[in-house]
């Protein structure tokens, strides 16, 4: 005979799973949490192009910088997948299969892509300061996108003329790589960058602030990529994690609130500071 108290556990686990399920497999709710994703991720996108504008208007006089081309990015990774989920019921009948691939994985490379760049910012900076040459840094980073950009189109037109399931889970497993990749970049230059400031003199203008702007942004982002390269694994080899469903909604609300719209919204707030008008010397054109 059961005990009362593990009875009750059993209970509410039940309950717990039940409700579960019935979110999972009703299509109103996988409609409104999917509609209710679309939004927020429009509204992100609507405050890094405003932030954008903001900036440009406060120093039209240069060109494509690194802070416009980051909300630049942004504003783009957040507008397409407010699309997605907007249509997401239309995507999951696009065909060939390898479509709905391509749409769902874009702007998961785009979103590795912009928040790279914030790493790149940060180790030309921490170099600057060690009068060491940043002359690779940029070459670095183009190829290091290029190769990941060039091997998931490889999988996807591999996966188009044969779409085996181990293909698939070799694509998933790329994605959560290269999200530890990114992790451990922003791990690497985030602490870098953050030590140095420590050794700043206490009186320097601006040092408190942009301690706690580098620390910050730097456990948000190493969270969010860490937690998008355990999810990706589990995804791969979980039916029950599978994220590019419609009967998952729960589950990429979570998901994607965690790895994309939390950190994102909390990053553009961070680094919400309009540059100065004259005088900047933390700007770096893109070329």
């Amino acid at each position: 005979m059961l005990d009362p108290s593990t009875a009750v556990v059993a209970l509410r686990l039940k309950d717990a799973t039940s409700w579960w399920d019935g979110v999972n497999e009703s299509p109103v709710w996988q409609d409104r949490i999917f509609h209710l994703l679309a939004a927020l991720y429009g509204i992100v996108a609507v405050v890094a192009l405003v932030q954008l504008v903001r900036i440009q208007l406060r120093v039209p006089e240069y060109g494509w910088t690194t802070q416009k081309v980051f909300h630049f990015l942004n504003f783009l990774v957040n507008g397409v997948r407010c699309l997605v989920f907007v249509f997401r019921r239309d995507v999951q009948k696009l065909n060939p299969e390898i479509i709905q691939h391509i749409v769902l994985d874009m702007p998961s490379l785009a979103f590795f892509t912009t928040y790279a760049l914030l790493v790149l910012f940060w180790a030309e900076i921490y170099y600057q300061a060690r009068a060491v040459s940043t002359d690779g840094l940029r070459p670095t980073f183009y190829t290091i996108n290029g190769v990941v950009y060039a091997i998931q189109i490889i999988l996807w037109l591999v996966l188009w003329w044969k779409p085996v399931p181990v293909l698939i889970i070799l694509s998933k497993m790329f994605f959560a790589g290269v999200s530890l990749f990114a992790a451990l970049g922003f791990l690497l230059y985030g602490g870098r960058l953050f030590l140095m400031l420590q050794r700043f003199p206490v009186e320097s203008k601006g040092r408190r602030k942009k301690l706690q702007e580098v620390g910050y942004v730097t456990t948000i982002c190493f969270s969010c990529f860490l937690i998008r390269c355990i999810m990706m694994c589990f995804n791969a080899f979980e039916a029950a994690a599978d994220l590019d469903v419609l009967d998952h909604p729960v589950l990429n609300f979570i998901y994607y609130l965690l790895v994309e719209i939390l950190p994102s919204s909390l990053v553009l707030f961070i680094l919400r500071k309009l540059p100065p008008k004259r005088g900047i010397t933390q700007y770096h054109p893109i070329r």
